[in-house]
């Protein structure tokens, strides 16, 4: 009978004796962990800076406040070291232009939509690539474990033609030194690109419009599930356009809203 009773009592237990960190977890630490690859060069989606601490950091702080929780920035070394770090449960969300992914997919959800993007072919003057053709031609770099890796494979482009040393925050720097003639970015970064440099040419996109979202662990589904609530309201209001506006530029909405009809 004691025996009997044991078993029964280690049953109950059994889902509580693994680490979990939904929501309920979370709110009891009273902090949520945001694990993003950050990037000093290009802040305007995740910085360190408390005075401009990006787009999808003002996003959670928002959605962090919410639940009385406080915004914990996780630095993480490379993009493809974040689903290990979620997934060993250094943090609570992968954020800071993030893409959803079907590979990713596989390991980890999503939320809904925060940002859209798409990949563009990006050139310097007098150098423009209009069609895919044309980007099968160039010596294109792109950053190793970025989801970029699958667009330039879905397009077409030669592994022979690709340099996936670049690191993140140097692509464009890579461009203007001859490295490579031509980079795919996400539109975003492009734009910004554009933005200090005229030089800097948005070509063809490459492949279907995506979305930066935030990234969970495939068993916090109240997490996502409230973060999916706060997101989708945001988006309702004039908030997501400030900050669109105020990180990208005045430029950015109807660039974006090209990315994702045409």
């Amino acid at each position: 009978m004691r025996k009997t009773w044991m078993l029964s009592a280690l049953a109950l237990l059994a889902p509580h004796a693994v680490p979990a960190a939904d929501l309920a977890a979370i709110k009891l630490s009273g902090t949520l962990r945001m694990l993003s690859v950050v990037v000093e060069k290009e802040p305007e989606f995740v910085s360190s800076q408390a005075d401009r601490p990006g787009f999808d950091r003002e996003v959670l702080e928002g959605f962090a406040r919410l639940h009385r929780l406080k915004l914990e920035l996780v630095p993480v070394a490379s993009w493809d070291g974040l689903i290990p770090a979620l997934i060993r449960d250094k943090g609570d969300v992968i954020a800071g232009r993030y893409t959803a992914t079907d590979t990713r997919r596989k390991q980890i959800d999503f939320t809904t939509e925060v940002f859209p993007t798409r990949p563009v072919a990006v050139t310097r003057k007098p150098r423009l690539v209009t069609t895919l053709d044309d980007l099968r031609e160039e010596k294109v770099g792109i950053v190793k474990g970025t989801s970029l890796v699958d667009v330039l494979a879905a397009a077409g482009v030669p592994p022979a033609q690709i340099d996936d040393g670049l690191t993140a925050g140097g692509t464009f720097a890579a461009l203007k030194a001859g490295r490579v003639t031509c980079i795919v970015e996400e539109v975003a970064a492009a734009i910004l690109a554009h933005r200090e440099d005229p030089d800097v040419q948005l070509g063809a996109f490459v492949g279907p419009a995506g979305s930066y979202a935030y990234g969970v662990r495939k068993e916090d589904a109240e997490l996502r599930a409230a973060l999916d609530e706060y997101v989708g309201s945001m988006r309702k209001t004039p908030t997501w356009n400030r900050l669109v506006v105020k990180y990208l530029g005045e430029a950015a909405p109807e660039i974006l809203r090209k990315a994702r009809t045409e």
